[in-house]
C-alpha cells in the first residue's frame, strides 16, 4: 500500500533538521571573531549580528518545514498509538510552536545577554521550550517502553533528552570559553527528534505492521 501525501511531507522534518544544520555551520563564516566553541547558537541570529541575514537564508526551511512536519504528527497520531504516545507527541508539537514563534517574536538584541525586554522574553521562551520538551520527551519515553512496538521510539526520545540534560548541566559546568559546545547539545537535540518524528510519519509508524 502506497504512502499518503501526509506520510510524504513527514520528510519535511529532515528537511528542517537539515537547514538548520547548515545555518548553524556555515552562519560564522558573516561573523567575523565569532567563537562557536565559546558563543551560544542564538548569537549567530541576534538583532545586531552580522551573520542574520545569512542565518536567516540558511534556515528558511528551518521553522516552515518544522512545523509542517510535526503538525501533521500531530494529526496522523489522532485516535492511534497509545495515549501516554499521543500526549508526548501533542507537548511536543506544544514545544515546536513556541519555539518557532517565539524566537521570531524575540530574537536576542545583541550577542549574548543586554537585558533588554526582548532579550527577557527570549528567556521566557527558552523556559518554555525546556519544560515543554522534556516533558513530552518523558512521556514518549515510558509510552514507547511500555508499548514494546515503539520501544525504538523511546531510544530516540531518550536520546533526546540526555543531550538536553548534558547541554544544560554542561553549560553551568564547563569554562566560558567552551560554552557553545554543550550548548549545542541542547538545541540539536529537538531539531533532530523532530526528524525523527517526520521519518516515522512517512513510515506511517508502521501501525499497518501491528
Amino acid at each position: 500500500m502506497g504512502r499518503s501525501r501526509i506520510q510524504w511531507l513527514g520528510l519535511l522534518g529532515v528537511v528542517s533538521f537539515l537547514s538548520y544544520t547548515a545555518a548553524v555551520v556555515f552562519s560564522p563564516l558573516a561573523y567575523p571573531g565569532y567563537d562557536w566553541m565559546a558563543q551560544a547558537v542564538s548569537d549567530l541570529s541576534a538583532s545586531n549580528a552580522p551573520s542574520r541575514v545569512l542565518w536567516g537564508q540558511l534556515s528558511a526551511l528551518y521553522n516552515g518545514c518544522g512545523l509542517v512536519s510535526i503538525t501533521l504528527v500531530f494529526i496522523f497520531v489522532q485516535g492511534k498509538l497509545t495515549k501516554l504516545l499521543r500526549s508526548g507527541i501533542y507537548f511536543f508539537t506544544a514545544m515546536n510552536w513556541v519555539s518557532g514563534v517565539g524566537y521570531q517574536m524575540f530574537p536576542l538584541t545583541d550577542s549574548g545577554y543586554a537585558g533588554e525586554f526582548q532579550d527577557q522574553m527570549h528567556v521566557v521562551v527558552t523556559v518554555l521550550v525546556i519544560l515543554l520538551s522534556i516533558i513530552s520527551l518523558v512521556l514518549i519515553i515510558i509510552g514507547g517502553i511500555r508499548e514494546k512496538s515503539f520501544f525504538s521510539l523511546a531510544i530516540w526520545a531518550g536520546l533526546a533528552l540526555v543531550l538536553m540534560i548534558a547541554g544544560a548541566v554542561g553549560i553551568n559546568v564547563v569554562p566560558i570559553e567552551y560554552f557553545g559546545i554543550p550548548e549545542r547539545f541542547s538545541v540539536f537535540a529537538a531539531t533532530l527528534f523532530n526528524a525523527v518524528l517526520g521519518v516515522y510519519l512517512f513510515n506511517g509508524f508502521n501501525i499497518a505492521d501491528k
